[in-house]
């Protein structure tokens, strides 16, 4: 997209593949490493303030997509991504790039972990999806900074409100805990998201005139999607079914709904 010519970390996929690979590297080696024999971080005004801001940020991205398109003429079907310097379409594209570099902030979750010395919370789900969602977007927006390929953004920013709230309250401290009862919830939230997600790019298998640029991506969404729903499913199934994951309230028997 010509559009994107001089925009940070455009230029090539190698900046976003290096920084990924030091990442990986970081949380499932070298760091872990560093602090074998430190005491864990007391970061807990950090982590408040870094949620926070990411909740705020993400409410700043859904407004921005319904703004680009989902909520001012996308049909949620066939929707081709607009190529021209419209000021709607330059809209997206900014919102596009914005939404990929919010992928590699939100790398600070594993990076807390790592220095709060949670090891156990660097699984490979989670990593997994922190690493692929960057790389695959960078692609993204510099092929198809738009159209249906972007609904799974939106839902995904949506998410993250929820989400990052839960996380900033449970940075608080204990006294906010009593506030974190709709944990599984937000667990059933995220596994709704990727069943809208397959389900609205798998439209596109059943539309014989859709001329989308770029199929390729729809399958790619599709894998993601399904992929992602296995593994969430997976994670309802231990952390709630077998009980492994409970909030230490429901474990000690005090609140058996949570």
């Amino acid at each position: 997209d010509p559009r994107l010519e001089g925009w940070p970390l455009m230029s090539s996929p190698f900046p976003t593949t290096f920084i990924i690979g030091t990442y990986i590297y970081f949380v499932t080696s070298l760091g872990p490493k560093l602090m074998e024999n430190k005491k864990p971080f007391e970061l807990r005004q950090i982590m408040a303030f870094y949620n926070f801001s990411v909740v705020a940020l993400s409410l700043y991205m859904t407004y921005e997509f319904l703004m680009s398109g989902w909520a001012t003429g996308y049909s949620f079907r066939c929707d081709i991504v607009d190529y021209s310097r419209s000021p709607t379409a330059l809209r997206m594209v900014r919102t596009c790039w914005l939404y990929y570099f919010s992928k590699f902030i939100e790398l600070l979750d594993t990076i807390f972990f790592v220095l709060r010395k949670k090891n156990n919370q660097v699984t490979f789900l989670h990593v997994f999806h922190h690493s692929i969602m960057p790389w695959t977007w960078w692609f993204g927006v510099k092929f198809a900074a738009g159209g249906l390929g972007t609904f799974h953004a939106l839902l995904n920013c949506i998410v993250h409100v929820v989400m990052y709230t839960y996380y900033g309250i449970c940075s608080l401290g204990p006294a906010y805990h009593q506030y974190l009862w709709w944990k599984k919830y937000m667990t059933t939230i995220q596994l709704v998201q990727f069943i809208m997600i397959t389900c609205h790019i798998g439209q596109i298998y059943m539309m014989d005139d859709c001329p989308y640029q770029y199929p390729i991506f729809m399958f790619i969404i599709w894998l993601y999607g399904s992929v992602f729903l296995v593994l969430f499913l997976h994670f309802w199934y231990h952390a709630y079914t077998k009980g492994k994951r409970l909030p230490k309230m429901a474990r000690n028997g005090i609140n058996k709904d949570q």
